[in-house]
Formats: structure tokens, C-alpha cells, sequence
């Protein structure tokens, strides 16, 4: 939702009146850009960038002042120990404890702290202040496993004066070089570097040191300047002062990709795949890539600007080799790219916190995101509803509304699954309560939604309204566990309740607390099939610095803000899936929560939206690399408003709109309360029905989707991938982000995205056969684009040779009314005529998939004949669940472009395991002309989905 700064008292009072009313109209206004700093009124990240320019100009005479004591290294058990060397002033020296671990993954951390000190001016001088140490606990919250170290890494028997070098990875075919003076690391794989630390001397880690009023006389920095200090210890932006305690102590390095043109990733922002270069030139930014979770009304497209989430992991990617880095650090950061003809430099400084840095070596897409999931976890499998048709708006306004609206999306024979409420249901906006007005009976609701397997969704944010008479916020200050402000005391701030206060959820007994708060006889009014919705968990503060929270504000354990900034909100959505998970004691669901702010770990727990967008065509086009980028990132369930935030789509748009949101992992229609209501049957014809089969054709392939989804929670790969991921050697591709492939199924879809379109232009890289997904037309061609017809009617989808592809045909109001419906299976044949699949399939509900409670097929055609054969693990909960799908068979196969000697078949034999004897089906084989396929149909082969079978041709 929008967010509104300094809001007086009266003009909350005032605007939430008008909001009730329907009266408020929000201008057409872009990104008010004096609300959020520039690199130049960010103190840490001026200095960070002055640093590179001066060692720029300085260029073979500058000699970085951090050395390795070579005389302190330690290497045992995978890790390498010694201290580095900040030379500050001749011959004071600054020591910084730095561990090189070589996992047993072959990723590779670097960690970089510094040294405590016991003196009055380090300790915490007083309760209410912050700890004077570096806060080095973002990985509790991003990362979950892959840390073993390594049994093999070994320190090199090749020795050189002034190197370290360590043997590592598989067949310890990678090498770090770590040379001593200056410090600077080298990854090697197979010989080659790919990925270098300091190679340009920008390191840099501003080290404690006691405030002194008067600078000494003559006090320099290390390049020999007069050290710039007016940031130090405080800092003003929009008339708000922060207070820095413990003065400068951001960390900056320089991390080069030589031999890599091409970077993706570092999401939240507005911007193609392929990451551009930072230091201007045409097609360019002037600023860097800024990571620093915030509320951004109506954000701008193409810029390097924050947005809501943060993940800190980049891809360096070419012909054959990807490479990455995850920069782990929960404070303010800001990246610098600059590029050569043949190398990438990139720049990271964040403002607090320590140098802590895992190194990838590749070599392929897929292995990032598995060694990255290894380490910050695979998205979540939801329940299937979740990956079905949310329809939301802002606001449904009565119970009544919810249950017109659920009953003529059947009128109109539209499937949905989800309904959403935004905070109007609220009682004067207080989070786990109903208006009595408004929503009286919401038990009724959602018992009507409850029939048709439906489910609601309410929105809960982290601000809780400052009211005495409120249970809940008396609850939280009694008990202490609200954000303090810099002085200790209860943190006060604005948001739609008016005066509010702000759950600290790096508390653990803010966490039990919550969640008790979501039992169904504290949250009444609610049933199982009740989610939630967080947001505003930036956090949002309207009248708060940047539309947040002030830096120096105290968090538990005397963390300030400005240390944990983008991990607060993975914080909030930790606590609210494990109160999902305890709603009622035995009763054990997969949890579904949307979440606005996000860091690395939060696809553990969470969908996300690309948050509050415009119905215009830029916006539509832009949500497919934001959200391709974000599922190369290791956060997959992502999606974007379909039709736009703000503002009235046309026709037009909204329909391509939904023919584009149809692709999305998420997929959600969402507008702003002062829009036109534009649920689907509310839209003229022909459009209404254009939108009505796009709808259809999501829950058509929801087998495929599902599986997708299953493929991604146990290896970390997108559900939907860009070119580059799929045809990682083809270089005319690497920049493509407009079209996108769903899972491992072949389906290549590129909606149309442009008004008044009635082609596309589908980029194929190689030399396989594509078929159009409605009629079978062929295109073929390698590295070249093919224009596909596109008119309105129409949604450009190919589908590659040589995939099998899992569908229901039948339509249903929802995924839960399909659960026992039959299958149609879709050879695409390839060059050899052979095709491969799977199929996942559990109860979309439990957790019972976890205990063997699942059915995951490999479906594989050889020319002659299709086998289906088992890959599941079995588990306890296996044959109770394949009890329950005995009976859901496959109703239809469908060959493409199948052999022609089959024109004179009429039948197909079936053999099924425990079958007495064989069986037969019919085969029909369609001619089609004008540069469509042939295609053959088996009618009704009735095996069953879960059990071991062979047709032959």
C-alpha cells in the first residue's frame, strides 16, 4: 500500500475518512525523489565513492593499507585464520580478525571484523545505547545449512613469497590466492580467476575510534587528505538527525569479474536483467544500485533506486561460466558497476556491520541456486491454492461485498481461489480485529468461501496502534517488546492507525508473543482457511526518515536500526509463519503469507509482490525482469499487481495484463481504493472472456506449475527462468529478459506487452522444433526471433520438442474442486522423437509430503512407447496417500507431431503394473496443414496417475 509522510494527526483523521468514503483521488504523481537519499546525502556511501575515485586517480602510486600479518596465519579443518593490518597512522595499526572458510559445497566465505577493544568508549556506556561491536548476526535470519566445512581443502604446496594459496572445491579444482601486502584475494577455478576481492584497493573499513571534539592538528586519512568528519557522528537528511554513537564503521570492497560482461541480480529495483553500469554513459545510471528496503510511492522505472526487499547476491554471467557472490550485511548498501570490454567491477560498501562475503564459482546458473539455496534455504512448497488466481483489491468493504463478489465469479464461470481483504476490515485500524459495522459476521464468509475450497486473506502489519484501550498495544509496551528510540524509550511513529508502535521481532519473546495472537480464540472471526498478508514491514513510517524508521532507534539486544535494517522484515514474517503453524494445536497447514520486504531466507516463508506499481504499459513490462531477477536471486514466488496499483487501466491493458500475470508464480490482481472496481465480470465483452481463458489457462497447467514449484524447493531453480538460465552458452540471449520458460516443462511464453500488439517477436536459441501451444504451428531456427501472431485473443506460448507436459482439462471454480480430476498428458516431441517429464503431486495441504506422503512420476517417450515410472522416495505416509488418488487416472495423451506411419493406427496398447493382462485405447492422428503439426490423441488410457505404466505405440 501507499505510504504517506509526516502526517499530522487531523490529516490521518481526515485521510482515513476520506478512504472510508471513496472520495480521496491520488494525483498522478511519480516518486517524490527529495524523500530518499542520493549516494552524495548518504554520508558512508559518499566517502565510499570519493575512496575510488582518489585510488582511481592515484592509479600504480596507490598502495592499499591493509597487509596480511603473514606471521599469524593459521590454517586447520577448512578455514584459514589470521589478522589484517589497517595501517591508519605510521605506525599505528588497526587489527581486523579475518576467516577464510572453504565449505564443503565449494562456495568459499570471507569474513572480515574488527578487533574489540575494552575501554570505556567501546563498551555500552549505558543500557539504552548501542552495542560498540559490529553486528554480525544477519546470518540467524538468512542463512540455515550449508556451512560444513570442507575435509579436503588443503594449503597449497606451491609456495611464493608474499601468496597463501588453498586447494579447494571438487577434486580441489578451485584455488584461492590470497596475497599478504596489499591484502587481496583471488577464486581460481581450473586455473583461471574469476572472481577477485581488492584488486582496485578499495577496501576499506572504517574503524572505531573515540569522538573528539577537536581534531588532532594535521590529522590524515590514508590517501593524505584532511578526512572529511561532518558525517561521523551525526548525519541530517528531510530535517531528521541521526545520531551515530559509535561514529563511522561502514566497510567497502571492490569485487571484480574479469572475463564477465554481463551481472544480474542485487534485487529490489526497477530495472532490467542485466545489471548497467553505475558511473553514467549513455543508457546508464549515475547513482548506484541502493539496497535499503523502503516504502516508494509510485516508484520509477529503469532506476538503480531502493525498493521494498533486498538480496545482496550478484551473478556474473558468459558463455559457459556463471559465477556469484552473496554479500551478507543487513545494513544500508549501496553497489557501483562499472564495466570494460571484457570485465565487471563492482563496488560494495555497506554502513555498518562486518565484511562477510560467500564466493561462488559456478560453473552454471543451476549450481548458484542450488549452493546459494544450500545456504538461505529453498522456497517454501505453498499449498496449492496458493500458486491458483488471488483476487484482491483495496478495499472489499463488507463481509457482503466478499460474498457478492465470490458468488459471481461463478455466475461468470471464472476460477479463482483467494479473496483479500486490505486494512478497511479492520476495527479503527487495529490489526487482529473486525469492524462490527463493516464486517459483522466474518465467520459466514468465509464458510461460504470454505465451499467452494476458497480461501481469505487479511492483511496484518508490524505497526500497532498506540491506544490504551487496545488490548494488544497495552500487551506489547507492558511487556517490552516494542522498538525502543535512541534514548530507551518506547519508539512513536505514524502509519495508517495514526500514532503507532512497532513489534521488535528480533525478540524472541516478541515472537512467542505474536503468536499467540493468531490462536483462533485470541484472532476470533477466523477459521483454517484464513492467511495473511504482511506488510508495510519495511518498515513503513510516514512521518519517519526515508518513510522509515530513524537508524538509531534500538532493537533487542541493543542492535541499532541502521544495523539491521533490511532484515526487519524477514524478521516479521518469521514470526508470522511459526504463528501460522500454531493456530491450533494438531491442526498443521503449510502456512501462506505474502510479505512486502524481504531479504536473503525470506522464500523459506513467503510469496512477494513487486509492490505498488501503475496501470501503465512501462509497468507491465518491467514486471517480467523484476520478477525473473528475483527468481535467479533464490526467491521464486514472485509476482507483480495485475492491471496496476494506482490508476485505471484500459481494456486493453488489463487484459494483456492478465495474459502476462498468468505467467507469474504469484499471481495476483490488486488495486488501489480509489480505481474503477475491475474484477473480471465487471469487464465488457470480448475482453471479459479473453481474461476468462487466460484465467483458465493458469489452472489448465497447474500440474506443470506445481511441479515447477516442488522442482525449486528442493534444488533452488526458478520457476520461471530467463533465457540466459536456460541457454546459458548462447549469447544473443543474455540480455533478453521479455520472455520467460516455466520450470523444466519447455513452455516459452513472451506475453505482449505493448499497446495495440498483434505480434510478438520469440527469441529461440536453439535448433529444436517449437510449437505453438494452441494449434501446433512449428517455428524452428536457431539464435533467431520469430515473429508469433498475438492478437488480443491470443497469448504467444511455445512449447520446445522434447518435454512432456502434466495438464487438467477440466474447468473448475478452484484448484481444491480439481484435486481428483483426471490428467492430460502432452508429448512435444524432439528432433529424435523422444520427450521426458515429471509430475509432482501431493495432498497441497500438510506436511505429510515430507514423510513420503507424495506422487512424483518421470514420464519418458522413446519413440514407441510412453513409460511412466516412479522416482519418489517412500516414507510412512506413502501408501495412506497413494490410497487416496487411487483413482485419478490420465484421461487423454497427446502426441505432437508424432511419426506418420501412425496414420494407419487406430489403437495403442496399455500394460499397467498389477494389471492381469494388457489393454487397449483408441488413437485418432488429426492432419493440419498451413505449417501446423500433426497430432495424435490416445482417448482415454485410464491409468492410473501414481502407479507404474506403459503405453505402446
Amino acid at each position: 500500500m501507499m505510504a504517506r509522510s509526516r502526517l499530522s494527526s487531523s490529516w490521518t483523521l481526515l485521510f482515513s475518512l476520506a478512504i472510508l468514503l471513496g472520495c480521496l483521488v491520488i494525483p498522478g504523481v511519480s516518486v517524490k525523489h527529495e524523500n530518499f537519499k542520493k549516494c552524495a546525502q548518504s554520508g558512508f556511501c559518499k566517502r565510499n565513492r570519493a575512496l575510488a575515485d582518489d585510488v582511481s586517480a592515484k592509479g600504480t602510486s596507490w598502495s592499499s593499507p591493509y597487509e596480511l600479518d603473514h606471521t599469524d596465519l593459521h590454517f586447520e579443518n577448512g578455514q584459514l585464520k589470521g589478522t589484517i593490518l589497517k595501517t591508519v597512522s605510521s605506525p599505528q595499526k588497526v587489527k581486523l580478525p579475518l576467516l577464510i572458510s572453504f565449505l564443503e559445497s565449494g562456495v568459499a566465505r570471507v569474513t572480515v571484523d574488527e578487533e574489540k577493544r575494552i575501554n570505556g568508549d567501546i563498551e555500552i556506556r549505558h543500557e539504552s545505547q548501542a552495542r560498540k561491536e559490529r553486528y554480525n548476526d544477519a546470518q540467524t535470519w538468512a542463512l540455515i545449512g550449508g556451512l560444513d566445512l570442507s575435509k579436503s581443502a588443503t594449503l597449497s604446496a606451491e609456495t611464493q613469497d608474499g601468496f597463501t594459496k588453498i586447494a579447494y572445491g571438487p577434486d580441489n579444482s578451485y584455488q584461492a590466492v590470497i596475497r599478504h601486502a596489499p591484502f587481496s584475494v583471488e577464486f581460481q577455478r581450473d586455473g583461471q580467476t574469476h572472481v577477485q576481492f581488492n584488486d582496485k584497493g578499495y577496501l576499506n573499513m572504517e574503524h572505531w575510534r573515540p569522538k573528539v571534539e577537536v581534531p588532532a592538528e594535521g590529522e590524515q586519512d590514508v590517501l593524505g587528505a584532511k578526512e572529511d568528519e561532518s558525517t561521523w557522528w551525526e548525519e541530517t537528511f528531510g530535517g531528521n538527525t541521526d545520531t551515530k554513537p559509535r561514529g563511522p564503521e561502514s566497510v567497502g570492497l571492490d569485487i571484480s569479474f574479469p572475463g564477465y560482461t554481463h551481472v544480474f541480480g542485487i534485487p529490489e529495483h526497477a530495472d532490467s536483467l542485466s545489471l548497467r553500469e553505475t558511473r553514467g554513459g549513455s543508457g546508464n545510471h549515475e547513482e548506484p544500485y541502493r539496497l535499503y528496503n523502503s516504502d516508494v510511492f509510485e516508484y520509477e522505472l529503469n532506476s538503480p533506486m531502493t525498493l521494498y526487499g533486498a538480496i545482496p547476491l550478484m551473478q556474473a554471467h558468459r558463455k559457459d561460466s556463471t559465477v556469484g557472490v552473496f554479500w551478507l550485511n543487513a545494513a544500508e548498501t549501496w553497489i557501483d558497476i562499472v564495466k570494460s570490454k571484457a570485465d565487471t567491477q563492482t563496488h560494495w560498501f555497506s554502513e555498518a556491520g562486518q565484511l562477510d562475503v560467500f564466493v561462488f564459482l559456478g560453473p552454471s546458473p543451476r549450481e548458484i541456486s542450488k549452493k546459494y539455496g544450500e545456504l538461505t534455504g529453498y522456497t517454501q512448497l505453498p499449498q496449492q491454492f496458493a500458486i491458483a488466481y488471488h483476487q484482491c483489491r483495496w478495499n472489499y468493504v463488507t463481509d457482503e461485498d466478499v460474498k457478492e463478489v465470490d458468488r459471481n465469479f461463478d455466475k461468470y464461470q471464472i476460477p479463482y481461489d483467494i479473496i483479500w481483504l486490505d486494512i478497511e476490515y479492520l476495527d479503527d485500524r487495529k490489526y487482529f480485529t473486525w469492524d462490527p459495522l463493516t464486517f459483522p459476521d466474518p465467520i459466514s464468509m468465509e464458510k461460504q468461501l470454505d465451499e467452494s475450497e476458497r480461501k481469505l486473506v487479511v492483511i496484518i502489519d508490524p505497526h500497532i496502534k498506540n491506544q490504551d484501550k487496545f488490548d494488544i498495544s497495552k500487551e506489547m509496551k507492558s511487556k517490552g517488546l516494542a522498538t525502543r528510540n535512541k534514548d530507551g524509550d518506547i519508539y512513536e511513529g505514524w502509519c495508517w492507525p495514526g500514532s503507532s508502535n512497532w513489534i521488535d521481532c528480533f525478540n524472541p519473546a516478541a515472537i512467542k508473543w505474536w503468536i499467540s495472537l493468531f490462536k483462533y480464540d485470541r484472532f476470533k472471526g477466523t477459521l483454517p482457511n484464513v492467511f495473511i498478508w504482511n506488510d508495510m514491514n519495511e518498515p513503513s513510517v510516514f512521518n519517519g526518515p526515508e518513510t522509515t524508521m530513524p537508524k538509531d532507534n534500538l532493537h533487542h539486544g541493543n542492535w541499532e536500526h541502521r544495523d539491521v535494517h533490511n532484515v526487519n522484515g524477514i524478521t516479521f514474517v518469521n514470526a508470522t509463519y511459526q504463528a501460522m503453524l500454531e493456530r491450533k494445536k494438531g491442526e498443521i497447514r503449510r502456512p501462506f503469507i505474502l510479505t512486502r520486504s524481504f531479504y536473503a531466507g525470506a522464500q523459506r516463508m513467503s510469496a512477494m509482490w513487486t509492490g505498488d506499481n501503475q496501470a501503465t504499459w512501462e509497468h507491465l513490462a518491467i514486471s517480467l525482469p523484476m520478477v525473473l531477477n528475483n527468481g535467479i536471486s533464490g526467491y521464486p514466488f514472485a509476482g507483480a499487481d495485475v492491471g496496476g496499483f494506482f490508476h485505471n487501466p484500459s481494456k486493453e491493458l488489463l487484459t494483456r495484463w492478465y495474459q502476462t500475470g498468468i505467467w507469474y508464480p504469484f499471481f495476483r490482481a490488486h488495486a488501489h481504493i480509489d480505481t474503477r472496481r475491475r474484477e473480471p465480470y465487471l469487464i465488457q465483452e470480448p475482453f471479459r472472456s479473453i481474461i476468462t481463458q487466460a484465467i483458465r489457462l493458469r489452472y489448465q497447467l497447474l500440474p506443470a506449475w506445481y511441479t515447477a514449484f516442488h522442482e525449486a524447493s528442493v534444488n533452488g531453480t526458478p520457476i520461471v527462468r530467463p533465457q540466459f538460465y536456460v541457454h546459458p552458452t548462447d549469447e544473443a540471449g543474455f540480455t533478453i529478459d521479455d520472455q520467460l520458460y516455466l520450470g523444466s516443462t519447455g513452455i516459452l511464453a513472451k506475453p505482449a506487452v505493448s499497446e495495440e500488439a498483434t505480434s510478438v517477436d520469440i527469441y529461440i536459441a536453439d535448433d529444436e522444433k517449437y510449437y505453438d501451444y494452441f494449434d501446433y504451428t512449428v517455428y524452428q531456427g536457431a539464435g533467431k526471433h520469430h515473429s508469433v501472431p498475438a492478437p488480443m485473443e491470443k497469448i504467444p506460448v511455445l512449447m520446445q520438442g522434447g518435454h512432456i507436459i502434466p495438464r487438467k482439462d477440466r474447468p473448475r471454480r478452484s484448484s481444491g474442486l480439481m484435486k481428483y480430476d483426471p490428467y492430460t498428458l502432452v508429448i512435444v516431441l524432439d528432433k529424435n522423437s523422444q520427450a521426458e517429464g515429471s509430475l509432482y503431486v501431493d495432498d497441497g495441504e500438510t506436511f505429510d509430503y515430507q514423510r513420503g506422503g507424495y506422487v512424483h512420476r518421470r514420464f519418458h517417450f522413446d519413440g514407441s512407447s510412453l513409460v511412466s515410472e516412479d522416482i519418489a522416495t517412500p516414507g510412512p505416509q506413502t501408501a495412506a496417500y497413494q490410497k487416496t488418488i487411487a483413482s485419478v487416472h490420465v484421461e487423454r495423451v497427446v502426441v505432437v507431431d508424432p511419426p506418420k506411419e501412425w496414420q494407419s493406427k487406430n489403437t495403442v496398447t496399455v500394460i499397467e503394473d498389477g494389471a492381469k493382462a494388457s489393454s487397449t485405447a483408441s488413437l485418432e492422428y488429426v492432419v493440419q496443414g498451413d505449417g501446423k503439426a500433426p497430432y495424435a490423441v490416445v482417448k482415454n488410457p485410464n491409468v492410473g496417475i501414481g502407479k507404474t505404466w506403459r503405453i505402446e505405440f
